[in-house]
Parts: C-alpha cells; structure tokens; sequence
C-alpha cells in the first residue's frame, strides 16, 4: 500500500468545511445535505453571487477565488476540507475568457489558499468533468481513471479542465500529506438542473446529427450530491468517474422521454447548422457536438469499490427526468425560487426568538461569526483594563454583547484559556451577574477544563 493508499483511509475525519462555489447548483445542494450532519462543527460557504438555495447553519461569506483572502477565511475557521464546486463545464452559460478566469486562474488561486505544512486543510475535494477525456472517433468504450487523455483539447472548456486538474494534481504532489479527490462526473440530469442536454430534450422533438447514434451515460443530480458527500466524510485520495451503470443509445434515451428523433443536423459543419436553434432558444456548445457525434463513456467501478452504492442507473436517471418533463407544466408556478436576503438570513439564524422555537428547537446552538468576534471584542476590552481599576470604570461590552443569551456565552466559554476565563467572570460579576455563565466558568476553572494559554 502507497503512502498516499494509507492516507486516504486512515486519514482524519471532516470537522470544519469549506465550500467554494455556494452560488452555484452543486455548492448550495451539497451544503443542505452537510447541513444534517451533527459531527460537522462548521460548515462555510464562499461565492462572489449570492447562495441559490436556503440554508440553515452555513456561514455564507461574499468572496471572490482571491488566494490572500481564502486563505485567511482557511485560516481563522480553521478549516480541514475544501470542497471546490466552481469549475464551469457548460460553455453556454458563459464567455471562453470568464470561464477561463473561473476554472483556471480560480483553481489555483484556491489551492495556492490550501498550501503549505501550516494550513489546517486536511482534504481537498474537486468537482471535475468527464470532459477531461473528451470524444472521439477511436475513444475506448470506457475511459477508466488511469488512462491519459487520447488527443489533445479541441475545445476552450476541455482545454480549462484539462488545465485546473493540472493544478490541482500539482497541489497534490506538492501537499502529499493531504487527501486530494477528483471527481470526475458525466452528464447530469435531474428536475433542479439546466444544462444544454436538458434544454435539447426538452425541445418537442430533439435534433440528432444524420447518421450518428451514440453511446450515452448519465448520472443523477443526486448522486452527484451524494459523491460529493461521500468525498467529504471518507478519505479517498486519487480520482473517481462518477456516472450511473449502464449505457443508452441517444435513440434510446429520446425513446424514453417520448420523443421523436429528428436526425436534421449534418455530419459536417454540424456547428453552423445548428445556428437556427438559437431562435429556439436552444445552443448547443461545442464541447457537446462531439458527444452527439461519438459519445462517451466512462467506467464507475472504482468508486463503487470504495464504498458509493449509486441510488439511479442511467435508464432510470433518463427516466426520472422524463416524468419531470411530464408533471412540470402542471407545477410551474407553485414553488416561488429561493432569494438570498442578508437581512432575513441573519435574522432567522441568530434571533432568540426564532432560535428556540420551529425546526431549530432542540438543536445544539453554534455562535456566529459576528458574535464569536464581539465576544473577543469584549475580552479584549476587559484585558486592557488595570487589576486594580474599580468597577465603576469598567469599560463598557459592544452594543451586540447584551444581545447574547446565557446559553450562548457558556457555549463559548470551553473555547478561552483561564486567563481569559478569569477576566470575563470578573466582568460578568460586575455586570448582568448572570448565574448560569458564573457557574459554568467556576466549574471550567475548578475542573481544569481550560487550557492555561501556553504560560
């Protein structure tokens, strides 16, 4: 067994999570799913956009791919796993230079935010694409994770993946104390999901290219999801294809949505005849011509061996989502879509009220940021104070400190060395004398339960 075998299996457990991309479908999907997992202590998700789904106990923090700036948010929540959801593999839904800048330019600066023997991140996970391997004429009929690229990319976006796990397999190199996964998922479908091949089968009839039938894999968006939590909660160092058992030919897929084939598209300057979908509504990217040419597929076994047991095959993947394409014009308009407001966010996190009652009643309460820092903030204040100044001038605690319940300060408390236990009950005597937090600091201090801060 190689060292980095024995790594990925013998590695420590995820606390403190980092998830990149909260503004994306993946990063929202997989924090909800984190969410109910009571062994996380943290779990913070970072994006220049405003998360798309509604979360409960994820810190969000409105971050660029800046590496200073990761690397502090890292650092100060002591994170141990990254999660990187951001790598676009969709050229439709962007131009080739601001994806360029997202998937290359952001993975390093992600991992460069990950270097070194003194970061506390343990594990690094990356959501890549089976665009790596491309699709060509004299593909194999399964590419396993071992095997190189065949031919060079021919398009931006393999050529940006190919890139970014570059990146990604030099961090590793670089960080072999590390566990470092790369996943690498086939076509996603799903009722939550829009990408290019949802919108060609949702057209009435799907265009197909005259005189090809290729091989097809999906994979479900939940298990999508659910390999991204699988890589979260086991140490499995390497990469992993990630797609449903089984293929379908693209006749067989269109067969089971109920639709007819429409074989219009020519084999040659498939490109530029595709222009009239656009009045459609339909584009269809370059990296997907190859596949409605040659297909793809890749072999899953290696990730089934570790431990995944997949919920969907690709028949049933397609077949699930040819019942959503059924029973979504009679849904349209019941589910209003998810809005990110700050304000009620905040709200419905921290306020007494709302914390102590509904879904939340019952669940062990965590602080938040802000509040962990008016803490220090008041501990601050009290360190600067002389012994000897009496109480009358005892500086007075930050406006959102009265704002702390009992229940939230002894649930900071375990966290502060003794000196620091010793000025804060000084304070809290001389203040709101509060019996719950004067005794659970007696009990820290008379049990040796805190640490003496190195002195």
């Amino acid at each position: 067994m190689t060292a980095a075998e024995a790594a990925s299996r013998a590695g420590p457990r995820s606390r403190r999570v980092l998830i990149t991309g909260m503004g994306t479908y993946w990063g929202g999907r997989l924090a909800q799913r984190l969410e109910a997992d009571e062994t996380l202590e943290a779990i913070v998700g970072v994006d220049s956009r405003d998360p798309k789904v509604e979360l409960e106990r994820t810190e969000f923090v409105r971050v660029g791919t800046q590496h200073a700036l990761i690397r502090r948010i890292i650092h100060a929540a002591e994170i141990d796993t990254v999660v990187d959801t951001r790598l676009i593999v969709d050229s439709v839904w962007t131009a080739p230079r601001v994806a360029h800048e997202n998937n290359v330019i952001g993975t390093m600066n992600i991992v460069t935010a990950c270097d070194g023997r003194d970061s506390p991140v343990r594990k690094f996970v990356c959501k890549s694409s089976a665009h790596f391997y491309g699709a060509e004429r004299d593909d194999p009929a399964y590419f396993t994770e071992d095997m190189p690229r065949p031919h060079p990319p021919r398009t931006p976006i393999e050529r940006d993946i190919v890139e970014a796990e570059g990146a990604v397999r030099d961090f590793a190199l670089r960080n072999r104390d590390k566990t470092v996964t790369v996943l690498r998922f086939c076509n996603g479908l799903g009722p939550g999901l829009t990408t290019s091949h949802s919108q060609l089968f949702s057209l009435p009839a799907v265009p197909t290219i005259l005189g090809f039938d290729p091989r097809y894999q999906f994979i479900d968006e939940e298990d999508i999801v659910g390999i991204l939590e699988h890589a979260v909660r086991e140490n499995r160092h390497g990469i992993y294809n990630g797609a449903g058992d089984g293929v379908l030919a693209l006749s067989e897929v269109i067969g089971l949505l109920g639709k007819p084939m429409v074989p219009v598209l020519p084999p040659w300057g498939t490109g530029l005849a595709a222009g009239p979908l656009n009045r459609l509504g339909l584009r269809i990217p370059v990296e997907m011509l190859n596949q409605l040419r040659y297909g793809r597929g890749i072999d899953n076994r290696k990730l089934k061996a570790e431990g995944y047991g997949y919920r969907y095959t690709t028949r049933e993947t397609v077949a699930r989502f040819a019942e959503h394409l059924r029973t979504r014009r009679l849904l349209r308009g019941v589910r209003q879509p998810y809005r990110y407001e700050r304000e009620v966010e905040e709200f419905l996190r921290w306020s007494p009220s709302v914390r102590r009652t509904g879904a939340t009643a019952g669940k062990s309460w965590r602080p938040s940021p802000r509040q962990v820092a008016d803490l220090q903030k008041l501990l601050a204040s009290i360190e600067s104070r002389p012994d000897d100044e009496p109480p009358a001038r005892v500086p007075s605690p930050p406006d959102d400190y009265d704002d702390l319940g009992a229940d939230e300060v002894v649930g900071l408390l375990p966290s502060l060395d003794r000196a620091r236990l010793e000025q804060l009950r000084r304070h809290e005597a001389d203040g709101q004398r509060r019996p719950a937090v004067l005794e659970a600091i007696d009990r820290l201090l008379a049990g040796s339960g805190a640490p003496d801060g190195g002195r």
